[in-house]
């Protein structure tokens, strides 16, 4: 089976050679097969050590995947939904795609914005019925 590399998006693709695949028993459904057969299948990448990555992209990776990296820099995707190692080596290699793709768009930056003048008003309309309401609660009403 020939290994292509893995494109990310225009800017990035990953070397197969990069990529390592570990296979071990799968556990739920397929009673003999899944206990004999080592379906699934956990995709391992060297984030730090990533030769293929610019220093840009591997911070903005390890910060957005910062829970999913181990001690190392090493991101385990695994994925043991079929019966079939093959079909769940390809199910690990889209999720893997698909989450270095999302880690490396920017994040949009927050444009700094003012209440309207309108909001401002209803607010403190509010603000001044609702005390209203708590100082009529104190008021003696025997009088």
């Amino acid at each position: 089976m020939s290994n292509p590399d893995i494109v990310i998006n225009r800017g990035l693709t990953i070397p197969a050679a990069e990529i390592t695949f570990r296979f071990s028993t799968s556990s739920g459904p397929g009673g003999q097969h899944a206990n004999k057969s080592e379906t699934r299948v956990t995709l391992l990448f060297d984030v730090a050590g990533s030769p293929s990555l610019t220093e840009a992209q591997r911070t903005r990776i390890q910060q957005r995947l910062e829970s999913r990296l181990d001690s190392a820099g090493v991101l385990q995707i695994s994925a043991q939904e079929s019966r079939s190692q093959h079909k769940n080596r390809e199910t690990a290699v889209a999720r893997f795609q698909s989450l270095l793709a999302a880690a490396l768009v920017p994040r949009k930056t927050r444009r700094k914005t003012h209440p309207s003048r309108a909001a401002q008003e209803k607010r403190i309309k509010a603000k001044k019925r609702r005390g209203q309401i708590k100082r009529d609660r104190g008021r003696d009403w025997l009088d």
